[in-house]
């Protein structure tokens, strides 16, 4: 398509500006999947294994506010990478951190962010191995992009692009409530991504990052399926509306298809390895040709 002269980013919104500029990029032939899933996936020297790689950007008044803690802004940032390597059903390996800084940042406060970062790569095991710094322009914000690796055996790698008609929908945790704090302060759902492609292996998996009336259509989208939702289902965060579980986004929980041959079994084992964790069906993929409905809300960045 040839977009006129003068349009703005704004005007046709990010997913199309994404599919216009990554749609003739060249791949090759040692990679597995590019742009458009939550990491990209390469061939390496393992038979066994494919190597996964991330990066992520948070943004000072779009992210998080100057006003929050320092270390919380930092765990955050290490720890958005992180559920994207999860929903790949992967292991983080290595992070490279970019800073871009106002001149006038305090360092103390440069250094707690540090301690947030350092935070996060400890608790997962990551080994933050160097990145970047640079100055911010005058009327720029600072901002940190994780950059992270990862691996993750052949044969438990999920996609957002393999989900069938009549698999089930569920999700992990509760939505809504980012707005309130909880954007600073998630888990990465690190360890039940590994638990479900070793025992379960989803047909699709994503994180919400956007939220879900944003980051549902895309998994179906990616599958080529339509979806239906159970809107009463939806497990919400205390003070939540569903309004807010659809649309307030930065929940990181992992949305996932599967076959319904899978529901009792997976239902039992889950509540036996993580009773303190919701696990909540809410929908199902249905053929591109069942209308989907509309769901307002969401995530959008221009």
């Amino acid at each position: 398509m040839q977009y006129r002269r003068g349009l703005k980013i704004s005007d046709i919104g990010e997913d199309s500006f994404i599919d216009l500029v990554t749609k003739k990029l060249i791949s090759g032939k040692d990679v597995i999947a590019a742009a458009g899933d939550d990491c990209a996936v390469i061939k390496n020297h393992s038979k066994d294994s494919y190597t996964l790689l991330k990066t992520d950007s948070i943004v000072e008044s779009i992210h998080y506010l100057a006003t929050d803690s320092p270390q919380a802004v930092g765990y955050k940032a290490m720890a958005r990478a992180i559920s994207d390597i999860a929903a790949m059903g992967g292991t983080p390996q290595h992070a490279l951190v970019t800073l871009i800084l106002d001149p006038k940042s305090k360092v103390p406060y440069l250094q707690s962010i540090y301690q947030g970062l350092s935070k996060a790569a400890l608790k997962f095991k990551i080994s933050i191995v160097g990145g970047e710094t640079t100055r911010a322009g005058e009327t720029s914000k600072n901002s940190i992009t994780i950059s992270m690796t990862g691996t993750v055996p052949k044969d438990q790698c999920c996609f957002r692009h393999k989900g069938k008609p009549g698999q089930l929908l569920y999700v992990t945790g509760r939505l809504g409530g980012s707005l309130k704090g909880k954007h600073l302060k998630f888990t990465p759902r690190l360890k039940e991504a590994n638990w479900l492609v070793r025992k379960f292996k989803p047909n699709a998996m994503m994180d919400l990052s956007d939220g879900l009336a944003s980051d549902l259509p895309k998994l179906a989208k990616a599958s080529n399926c339509g979806y239906e939702i159970d809107l009463g289902a939806l497990p919400r965060s205390r003070g939540s509306d569903i309004k807010s579980a659809l649309s307030d986004g930065e929940d990181y929980e992992l949305l996932f298809a599967i076959s319904k041959l899978k529901r009792h079994a997976l239902e039992k084992d889950w509540r036996k390895s993580f009773g303190n964790l919701k696990l909540t069906q809410i929908g199902a993929l249905r053929s591109s040709d069942i209308h989907s409905p509309k769901l307002e809300g969401g995530w959008q960045h221009f």
